[in-house]
């Protein structure tokens, strides 16, 4: 696969908020967070006016994965955690926070969270897919 994968992006005055789907792994941190905002019976799914844009950008930053992300009008976006904390599922799964660049089939990518594979099976080398034994 080449280029960069596929976002979609949900905007509002304040706030614009990314999805990138094959990233996901349905914690469902959005759902709970705020359900006004992620209803996935609702479409679009994500309505970023549905809440102010200092709570979304809150709940966003809980999405372990980095699936979710957001943009502020002025071009601010998501401070990584300092320092870089790494910690491992009971799966095996690195669940990764902090300031971060990880070279991927695409490219070399910054991101502030991540979820990677532990076990070397997901097909979306370095990030996590479910495939494999550490994201069952």
């Amino acid at each position: 696969m080449s280029g960069t994968p596929p976002k979609k992006a949900y905007k509002a005055p304040e706030i614009t908020v990314t999805f990138e789907s094959r990233r996901c792994l349905h914690a469902a941190r959005c759902l709970n967070g705020l359900p006004e905002v992620f209803d996935v019976n609702a479409r679009p799914w994500i309505r970023p006016d549905g809440a102010p844009a200092d709570q979304l950008a809150e709940v966003v930053r809980r999405c372990p994965s980095g699936a979710l992300r957001y943009e502020l009008p002025d071009g601010g976006s998501e401070t990584p955690d300092r320092p870089t904390r790494i910690t491992r599922t009971p799966d095996g799964q690195l669940v990764v926070r902090g300031d971060l660049s990880l070279d991927t089939q695409e490219g070399t990518h910054s991101e502030t969270r991540a979820v990677l594979c532990g076990c070397g099976t997901s097909q979306m080398q370095p990030y996590c897919d479910h495939s494999g034994p550490c994201g069952r």
